[in-house]
């Protein structure tokens, strides 16, 4: 009972960390493939390829994807020589100083990407102005500044890779081929780089990866040109579409389809040399070719390219413009529905109009106002007073507001 729940347990766990980490992925290649303007997964409303065709009609989504990947190149060409150098030094060292070389080596990886990329421009703009260069010169140039600056702790990462395989190397192969008259760089072309052929791919791997997904030291190195981290960034700033998750879907894909490749060659390679005891095939049942063969990372592999090549079979006969139509003319009619509604609720809260109250009354029907603001006597009612009878003045009365044009 112990046994089985500690399994259980474990399996939950394992769900859950794989749901955590895998989650946004998934449901963000889901958003691609519906016809909201916004990335939503629900609700659903059509299935819809055009997303697809949104992402390669965005010019500056492509000029970024050209961007990252001539700097990643640049970057993996200089951090794995960089660490590669490093990684040497570091084993024929001597062992009082390996611990502070180390340390010097490992600090790139602890300082923050801001500093990293402002000290670059920095740096090389002050060395360009001693030598005498434009601004706009080659020591200035974003490719040139980008490269240098993501090269600075990525550099690091493939030293760590390749120390950890250069401990298992045997330094007396290099020794015996000296003695036999073979020049350093012919020991290490021949004997070295071979046995480290596959730690430099694992590393040159780690550095484009690093690379195409830097942000920090990019913003402050990229000049003219911009990566794709950039140019998402700046999207997102302003609002984005599906087409960015599209955009995700095609890098997860293309991730899935190298990682299933690789595992593939690996346990071909494994089978090949009898890495694994023969797979019986059973008597009954689908004989599965012999590179499939014990081989579930290659059958995967099938599998996906299957679902792309459907996928994109799909997507270039189905035409999902009557489902888009029939949920606008949806939405329209909800909209209206609801605008009746608080329409017929606005008009149940309105109050009915009461009576103006009237103003007290004094005798004869007359406010102590006599009567000026009762609205009965507009245009008629009493006759007016007499006026009082003139008083003489000195002045034979040209100060009387009543003599205004007739005098006496």
């Amino acid at each position: 009972m112990k046994l089985s729940f500690l399994r259980i347990s474990l399996w939950l766990y394992l769900a859950l960390f794989f749901a955590y980490l895998l989650g946004p992925l998934v449901i963000m290649s889901i958003t691609a493939f519906n016809s909201p303007s916004f990335p939503r997964m629900t609700p659903w409303e059509c299935l819809t390829f055009q997303w697809f065709g949104a992402l390669f009609r965005d010019e500056r989504i492509l000029n970024g994807i050209k961007n990252s990947l001539i700097v990643g190149v640049g970057t993996v060409a200089l951090s794995v020589a960089m660490g590669l150098a490093a990684a040497l030094m570091l084993t024929q060292i001597w062992p009082k100083m390996r611990t502070s070389f180390y340390t010097l080596i490992i600090a790139p990886i602890l300082i923050p990407g801001v500093v990293l990329g402002i000290s670059t421009l920095v740096f090389w703009d002050r060395v360009a102005r001693m030598l005498g260069m434009e601004p706009g010169g080659f020591l200035s140039n974003g490719i040139f500044l980008t490269i240098i600056g993501q090269s600075t702790f990525i550099a690091s990462y493939c030293m760590l890779v390749l120390v950890a395989r250069l401990q298992r190397y045997d330094v007396s192969l290099t020794e015996a081929a000296l003695d036999l008259g073979a020049t350093h760089a012919q020991a290490f072309r021949k004997i070295m780089l071979p046995f480290m052929r596959p730690a430099i791919a694992s590393a040159a791997v780690l550095a484009f990866l690093a690379s195409f997904e830097n942000y920090n030291t990019t913003t402050f190195t990229f000049g003219e040109y911009p990566t794709l981290t950039i140019e998402l960034a700046q999207k997102v700033r302003y609002g984005i579409t599906p087409a960015i998750s599209a955009l995700a879907f095609i890098i997860v894909a293309l991730t899935v389809f190298a990682a299933l490749a690789n595992e593939a060659n690996i346990r071909r390679n494994q089978l090949a040399g009898g890495g694994f005891a023969a797979v019986s095939t059973p008597k009954s049942g689908l004989h599965l070719p012999r590179f499939l063969s014990g081989n579930p990372a290659a059958i995967l592999l099938v599998l996906v390219a299957i679902t792309v090549i459907t996928v994109v079979g799909t997507a270039m006969t189905y035409s999902p413009q009557q489902c888009v139509a029939d949920v606008r003319a949806a939405k329209q009619l909800k909209a209206r529905e609801a605008i009746e509604a608080l329409r017929a609720a606005r008009e149940a809260r309105e109050p009915v109009p009461e009576a103006p109250a009237q103003a007290p009354q004094g005798e004869n029907g007359n406010s102590s106002f006599g009567g000026v603001f009762n609205p009965n006597n507009l245009g008629g009612g009493t006759a007016p007073k007499p006026a009082p009878p003139k008083a003489k003045t000195g002045f034979g009365g040209v100060f009387d507001p009543t003599n205004l044009g007739t005098g006496e």
